[in-house]
């Protein structure tokens, strides 16, 4: 077996990206696994018995690692200062900075990409002070030898920015088995007393847009549940009504309860994958999403859940109309079956065949 490492951008958030981390480190139990720098919470959420190793960065003050932008400068050197040189392949699961580590000729990096660095190649920033780090960037994605891109969007982005080829290898989701129980019984009491509500699971940043969603249900009155965490929460709590509530992050087994007990799910930004309407979907749910990104590869119109096209709370709210008027056509069993191709297994199977065939191919 060659030696592999595992590199992660940061684990300061619990989200897809961190999932997809934990599932590669767990395709492969004797990788070392690293990190340029990570929350002791997230770190114990996801690695509780395995050593993390991180950069020179996680030596600076706690308060600078929490407000991680500030490390920018910092963050390209932190990449190309870790050693490398003991392992025949390295993965790295990124999303920004991890894709510029610097390995040995002969090592094989791989890199699973979540998406070029968005901040850096979002056309409405100012270019002069970002021209450095895209100019690093574009420059670290040759040293990658393999792209594997999350999703066919992603796919696009890298051709688009890194001018590289890929393959797409969908994300690992924790699918409910569309034989369960869960899917064959009446609808049962959610965990607020209600029968009716909404659920959406994300973090709450603002390119997540649960900002649309929360003027979208003031204006409906229908009961939404958002559990989550994130920068926007104080501004998004100020902004809603009664009739919505935040969680914060609750663990696994509790956010299954709502998944399980929800009437649908609401995606209302662009992402470049999204795991969190699968999960809803592997419950048979239906769900309802912004028409961009990852989204339109994983969700069937009118079969699994509707679309709309406008980032607008009006427009928001008209298709959660449709999607009530629409729910007794939504077969649950359907939907689950649908998103067992997300499986962790396939996912497995998919990065195991890719990552020998590339080492063998060397």
């Amino acid at each position: 077996m060659p030696k592999i490492a595992i590199i992660h951008d940061y684990l300061v958030s619990y989200g897809g990206a961190e999932k997809t981390f934990k599932a590669l480190a767990d395709i492969f139990p004797e990788a070392d696994i690293y990190t340029l720098f990570y929350n002791p919470k997230i770190k114990q959420r996801l690695f509780p018995n395995r050593k993390v190793h991180t950069s020179f960065l996680e030596k600076f003050p706690s308060f600078l690692r929490k407000k991680y932008q500030l490390l920018l400068p910092f963050l390209p050197i932190a990449a190309e200062t870790m050693d490398f040189r003991d392992y025949d392949v390295v993965i790295s699961a990124s999303h920004s900075f991890a894709k510029g580590i610097i390995t040995r000729p002969k090592t094989i990096h791989i890199c699973y990409c979540f998406s070029p660095t968005r901040y850096l190649w979002d056309k409405s920033r100012p270019r002069f002070i970002l021209h450095y780090f895209r100019v690093w960037d574009r420059q670290a994605s040759e040293r990658v030898d393999q792209f594997i891109a999350v999703s066919k969007t992603v796919q696009q982005r890298i051709k688009k920015y890194y001018k590289r080829e890929s393959v797409v290898i969908y994300p690992p989701v924790q699918t409910l088995n569309p034989k369960s129980e869960i899917l064959n019984k009446s609808k049962t009491q959610n965990p607020n007393g209600q029968k009716e509500f909404y659920l959406i699971v994300s973090q709450l940043r603002k390119y997540k847009r649960i900002d649309l969603a929360v003027e979208a249900f003031n204006k409906l009155g229908l009961e939404l549940v958002i559990i989550g965490e994130g920068p926007e929460k104080r501004k998004l709590q100020r902004k809603a009504n009664k009739n919505i509530k935040f969680l914060g992050w609750l663990s696994d087994e509790a956010v299954q309860e709502y998944y399980k007990n929800c009437t649908a799910f609401i995606f209302p930004s662009e992402d470049d994958f999204g795991i969190a309407p699968i999960e809803a979907m592997s419950y048979g749910k239906p769900v309802l999403a912004y028409r961009k990104g990852g989204a339109i590869e994983t969700i069937i119109e009118g079969k699994t859940g509707e679309f709309f096209d406008y980032q607008n709370a009006a427009v928001l709210a008209d298709g959660v109309r449709r999607l009530r008027s629409n729910l007794k056509n939504y077969d649950p069993k359907f939907i689950s079956q649908h998103v067992q191709k997300f499986s962790k297994e396939r996912f497995e199977k998919e990065i195991k065949e890719f990552i020998f065939k590339v080492a063998k191919s060397q």
